[in-house]
Formats: C-alpha cells, sequence, structure tokens
C-alpha cells in the first residue's frame, strides 16, 4: 500500500480529518479563487470613494475640533489597514460638496458590485440553482441590504475603535483593559455583521447554527489582518522611496483586499461542506478518474451539476457508471 493509499484510507475513516480536505477541494470545485477576484476588483474600486465620503463627513461634522478631528480620524481609517493608515499620517483632513456627492455615487456603485459578487460567491458555494436565485433587479435590492449591514459595521467598529482616540483628546486616560474590552466589541460586532451578511447574500434558506462557525472564523482572521496591514504600513512603505511606496501601498491593499475576500470565501465554503456533508473526498479525486468516489464525491459533483438548471421546468440528472 502506497502512502497516499494511507493518507487516504486515513482521512475517509476520520472526519474531522477529512474535513479539510473536503473544504480545500470544493474551493477549487467552485472556482474560489476567482469568486474572491472578482470580490477584490469591485472592493478596491469602492475604497477609495468610501474613504473620500468618510474624511468628507467627518470634516463636515468635526469642523470646530481639529484635534478631535485627527484622533477620530485616526480611528476610523484603522478600519482600513495599509492605506488607512498612510491616509491619517497626512495629518490634515478637508472635504467639500462635490467630494460628498463623489464619495456616495463612487460608494455606491463599488458597493453593489462587491454585494453582487458576494451574492454570486455564496451562491455558486451553496449550490443554489440558477433558477432559483433572484433576478437583477431583487438581486441589487437584496445588495442595498447587504450594504446598510457592511456599513452599520463599518460604523458600529469605528465607533468603538475611536472612543479611545476621542477619549485622548478630551484628556482622558484609557487603560489596557478598555482597550481589550474595545478590541472584543469590535469583534463581537465583525462576527455578527458576517453571520447576518452570509444569510442575506445567500438564495438558499441557511440556519444561524450554519452560519455561525465560519463567521466566526472569518471575524477572528479579519482583526488578524487588521494588525497586518497596519505592520506593512509601518514597516515596509515607511522605509520605501516615493516610486516604491506608491507601488507598494496599492500592491499591499489590492492583496490585503484579496486575502480578505479569501477568508470570506472559504469560511463558506467550510459552513458548506459542513451544512451539506460534503466529507470526506476521495484524496486524488481532483487529479485523475482513476479513483474510487466517495458518498460525499458524488452529492458534490451531482449538486455542481444540478446548480446549472436554468429553467424550473429543465430537468437535470446525474449518474456515475462504474469504473472499467
Amino acid at each position: 500500500m502506497t502512502i497516499v493509499e494511507r493518507l487516504d484510507r486515513y482521512q475517509r475513516r476520520h472526519r474531522r480529518a477529512g474535513l479539510p480536505v473536503a473544504v480545500a477541494y470544493k474551493f477549487v470545485d467552485d472556482q474560489g479563487a476567482y469568486l474572491a477576484a472578482l470580490i477584490t476588483y469591485y472592493g478596491f474600486l469602492s475604497l477609495f470613494p468610501l474613504l473620500l465620503l468618510l474624511t468628507t463627513i467627518l470634516d463636515f461634522v468635526l469642523a470646530g475640533n481639529p484635534h478631535l478631528q485627527q484622533e477620530v480620524l485616526h480611528s476610523a481609517l484603522g478600519q482600513f489597514p495599509v492605506v488607512g493608515t498612510e491616509i491619517s499620517s497626512r495629518g490634515s483632513v478637508s472635504g467639500s460638496g462635490i467630494g460628498l456627492v463623489v464619495g456616495i455615487l463612487g460608494t455606491i456603485y463599488g458597493g453593489l458590485g462587491v454585494a453582487q459578487a458576494a451574492q454570486n460567491a455564496m451562491n455558486t458555494i451553496w449550490r443554489v440553482p440558477r433558477n432559483e436565485r433572484p433576478n437583477p433587479l431583487a438581486s441589487r435590492l437584496r445588495s442595498l441590504l447587504l450594504l446598510v449591514v457592511v456599513g452599520l459595521s463599518i460604523l458600529g467598529t469605528t465607533l468603538l475603535s475611536a472612543l479611545g482616540g476621542a477619549a485622548s483628546a478630551f484628556g482622558a486616560t484609557v487603560d489596557i483593559g478598555i482597550k481589550v474590552v474595545l478590541g472584543v466589541g469590535a469583534f463581537a460586532v465583525n462576527a455578527a455583521v458576517f453571520t447576518l451578511g452570509f444569510r442575506i447574500a445567500t438564495a438558499k434558506d441557511i440556519s444561524w447554527r450554519q452560519t455561525l462557525p465560519g463567521a466566526v472564523g472569518a471575524a477572528v482572521l479579519w482583526q488578524v489582518l487588521q494588525y497586518f496591514g497596519t505592520a506593512y504600513v509601518g514597516h515596509v512603505v515607511k522605509n520605501a522611496s516615493v516610486a516604491n511606496s506608491v507601488f507598494a501601498l496599492v500592491l499591499g491593499l489590492i492583496a490585503w483586499i484579496y486575502l480578505e475576500a479569501v477568508i470570506v470565501v472559504i469560511a463558506v465554503e467550510f459552513n458548506a461542506v459542513r451544512a451539506l456533508r460534503l466529507y470526506p473526498r476521495a484524496l486524488l479525486t481532483p487529479f485523475t478518474d482513476d479513483v474510487d468516489l466517495t458518498h460525499a464525491d458524488e452529492a458534490a459533483y451531482t449538486d455542481q451539476a444540478k446548480a446549472q438548471r436554468a429553467k424550473g421546468f429543465q430537468n437535470i440528472s446525474v449518474r456515475f457508471t462504474p469504473r472499467k
């Protein structure tokens, strides 16, 4: 018996070992990297108008308190590692009516693109047949609802992170215990929003129990990548030349958004594999036809084919013939 055969038998017998393998294989089946890339594209388009909108509103609301303005700006932009840290280091905030209009329109356009891409990813992962997915009008209304949820998340985490800075601006001292509480609060908000967002973006009726594990994992990794993005700016961009810092900033931003999108896709893949019992998979199933499929393999391939159904009166049947 070869090493591969031993590993295959082991992960088939031990379902916990087979779960991460099945998640990775379903990520490949669904072309998860491309789903994440589409989310990244619209995320990149929406981020700069969103930052413009944020700084413009801040300039109008806190025009009479420049110091508090800078403290809140620093805390708010901390929600956007890489580019947020770089912008907040410039030390000035300005806004105008034109900036407000451009920010709103750009954020809505890019945000709708992100929400549409997210819906496509969720429905692909959960194997929702095409005829059961929302029509173009309904999907955009659902996208607007998703944007409201994400916007409330950004607002909530920004307010929590800004409390410490605002307290410092008024001369108050914020000890480490309060900062930990604020950090836990931001994590809880992110976890709740991921849980709600995963359900809103999916046309399939999924339960809270099916959604929660991946949402919590995504929230944890979100916090980790925020810290990583800040460290990236502090240790790489700051020490680079002017030309190199521009490329490092843009590429770092794209990489950060892409990693976040991959985390979201993998989190939903994990939820779907657990809920649909799509594990364990045959270890060599992505690489060759010379393999004995498991029941999870057959279920995964059957659902993948049936998800292409375009009309309710279209029938798709899948059968597997014995290998010769």
